[in-house]
């Protein structure tokens, strides 16, 4: 049952497209009917009922409405200046300020997704990222040292998916004795939507895995609630939690920001951080009909996103580390604000089928609470490994690592993290470190480009402007030692032992 929205060439009424859509919408209330009738167990279905089908049909029924809508890129304004606050502006936390609001806190990583992209298998924070230590090895130690600091139990909650859940359970074991308290939590799992019908791409819970997928991080509010785990964190007396990626090495406990939070009485802080040419893809915060609002790029009419990706007009972009009251999670849910948010469609093709997955992102609730707007922090704060090429940053002399927390080389020249694009030859992990003889030395580089079949030997040094391209049917091995500075390496080059 594919919609035919209302266009210039083709114009059936404005009613007759309702019609379609609210038959859309009875159609799908159906089909999940039916899904959850294949479930024998009476709690089993029961759940999927009030969780799962609710919350497809909420997407489903948001994305319907919206779909054909774009933002009015007129009514798009910067947001005030007491919407964005400098971090450095900021009062600075005491020590005893630190352990009072300590007692508050909550860490939350959004831990769903896994390392496929970067050709590893099971939950991404299971890749080792320095030293033999992997994305949970560092949070875990970070969560450690601020409890031992403070003397307070800030617990670290992990929002899994069913894609990370078992995975995640296994590696929590070695951290019995660590002096952290775990909490964990399943976000949803919702049907694929088959293109063409608009129908579920299941027809019954047991088949393949592939028919379903996690909704996003914005399924952070719905599933902390439904889990009972926001329930829980407020008995403790929590009262904020600070959400971020797993894979985001800067993302750590921050009490100045905590401290404004507090003082300010806001129920909502999201961190954004300045853009560069690297980041055209963020979302970005703007003012929309008065109010504080999350651009994504998805949400952007086409001829306008060459200037959403300026760094001109757009010059910030959210580092999702997020500051939320708890209690007003719970009240945002309850309200129903979720069914208001925005939708992005995410079109994959699955076993030969086109299918969408409706996702929502965490930062797009921040409409829904009060006094919400953005701190702008240092680029520290944001450190995201999303492919091999952000791995070859974090692995290099450029960071060392103190008490899970990766510390700038004090050497670097100046505060910039280089740009560095690793070829598809280095896009598995495996391929990268077969390629790579040891770390290297960038304390110095600016940019660096690497394209083809290379491999870099031991204690190679890179400076300034660095492409290395070996084009088909060529082979360059950069020597053990070797120092490039501005240098373009082409053509071949073998080394071979003898």
């Amino acid at each position: 049952m594919s919609l035919q929205a209302p266009n210039a060439l083709r114009q059936p009424s404005q009613d007759y497209y309702n019609l379609q859509v609210q038959s859309a919408k009875s159609t799908m209330n159906k089909a999940l009917l039916d899904i959850a009738t294949t479930i024998p167990d009476t709690k089993v279905r029961e759940r999927f009922l009030s969780e799962t089908a609710v919350g497809t049909q909420t997407l489903f029924d948001r994305y319907l409405e919206t779909r054909t809508t774009t933002v009015n890129w007129e009514a798009i304004q910067p947001p005030d200046a007491d919407l964005i606050i400098p971090m450095a502006s900021l009062p600075h936390a005491t020590d005893a300020e630190m352990k009072e609001l300590a007692k508050k806190l909550v860490v939350l990583k959004l831990n769903g997704g896994l390392g496929t992209s970067m050709g590893c298998v099971g939950p991404k924070s299971a890749i080792e990222v320095r030293s033999n230590e992997t994305f949970l090895d560092l949070t875990v130690k970070q969560i450690q040292y601020l409890n031992k600091a403070t003397g307070v139990d800030v617990p670290l909650v992990l929002m899994n998916s069913f894609n990370t859940h078992d995975d995640t359970s296994k590696l929590l074991e070695k951290y019995n004795l660590g002096g952290v308290t775990f909490l964990t939590f399943n976000q949803s799992k919702f049907p694929r939507i088959v293109k063409d019908s608009l129908l579920p791409f299941p027809k019954n819970t047991t088949g393949d895995i592939e028919e379903w997928y996690p909704p996003g991080h914005g399924d952070l509010y719905p599933s902390i609630v439904n889990s009972g785990v926001l329930e829980k964190l407020l008995a403790m007396g929590k009262e904020y939690v600070f959400v971020s990626n797993v894979d985001n090495l800067g993302a750590t406990v921050q009490f100045d920001i905590l401290k404004h939070m507090a003082e300010t009485k806001s129920e909502y802080i999201m961190e954004v951080t300045d853009k560069t040419r690297a980041d055209i893809k963020g979302g970005t915060l703007i003012k929309y009909h008065g109010q504080i609002k999350l651009l994504e790029v998805a949400q952007v009419p086409k001829q306008h996103v060459p200037e959403f990706q300026s760094i001109k007009k757009f010059k910030i972009f959210n580092t999702n580390n997020l500051w939320i009251s708890l209690s007003s999670i719970k009240r945002v849910v309850k309200e129903g604000c979720m069914g208001l948010i925005d939708i992005i469609a995410n079109p994959k093709s699955v076993n030969g089928t086109n299918v969408i997955q409706l996702e929502t992102a965490a930062g797009a609730a921040i409409q829904f609470f009060n006094k919400a707007h953005g701190i702008n922090v240092p680029r520290t704060r944001f450190l995201p490994v999303k492919s091999t090429s952000d791995l070859f940053i974090i692995q290099s002399d450029l960071y060392s690592t103190l008490h899970g927390t990766l510390v700038m080389n004090p050497n670097r020249p100046f505060p910039s993290v280089p740009i560095v694009k690793l070829g598809i030859k280095f896009k598995n992990v495996v391929d990268y470190q077969r390629r790579l003889g040891g770390k290297v030395n960038i304390i110095e580089l600016d940019q660096l480009t690497i394209s083809g079949d290379v491999t870099l030997g031991r204690d190679v040094v890179l400076k300034g402007t660095v492409i290395i391209v070996a084009n088909d049917g060529c082979r360059i091995d950069i020597p053990n030692g070797s120092v490039l500075e501005d240098k373009v390496v082409t053509g071949n080059l073998r080394v071979l032992d003898h």
